[in-house]
């Protein structure tokens, strides 16, 4: 099984996690729709329970720069209450290359774990509703499934009603 820094990141803390590999279609760019499509079914969790990493530019208030909202795949994200529970007046969907050069993952693959730099990171409250969770491994085709206490302890985050259906 490929390692990444999210793995690496999980393995260090002693967390435990299952990582879950699936066949990605480098001509998709829905990659949290293709890994609904792959591992709900196969899994037998629900399409709520797998989340995508979205990385925001905050701007205002208390904070501002490069910071991590992470929501249900099928949902999207509000910007307003993301930005509020990260203590900033705005947000913004932060600019491909910076997210790269920041997180070391690519769009598709980008972790809540093991990013390059920590950043201020919101988890939708949804999470804590469900035994386990799914996020990217850090790498396209690739999932970790861990308890989402788990998530939030290691990427620091805030638990905030962000999800937007």
């Amino acid at each position: 099984m490929a390692s990444t820094p999210a793995i690496a990141a999980l393995e260090r803390a002693r967390i435990a996690h299952s990582v879950h590999r699936y066949a990605h279609d480098p001509r998709s760019e829905a990659y949290g729709a293709e890994a609904v499509a792959a591992l709900a079914e196969a899994l037998g969790v629900r399409a709520e329970q797998i989340f995508k990493t979205l990385v925001i530019e905050l701007s205002g208030g208390d904070r501002s720069g490069l910071a991590v909202a992470v929501v249900p795949v099928p949902d999207k994200l509000s910007l307003k209450s993301a930005a509020a529970a990260l203590g900033a007046s705005k947000a913004t969907m932060a600019d491909a290359k910076a997210v790269t050069r920041t997180t070391g993952y690519v769009l598709g693959g980008v972790s809540p774990v093991g990013q390059r730099t920590l950043l201020p990171t919101v988890i939708d409250s949804s999470a804590t509703g469900f035994d386990k969770v799914l996020c990217s491994a850090g790498k396209r085709g690739l999932e970790i499934e861990l308890a989402p206490a788990d998530l939030v302890s290691i990427t620091e985050a805030v638990v905030a009603d962000i999800a937007a259906g």
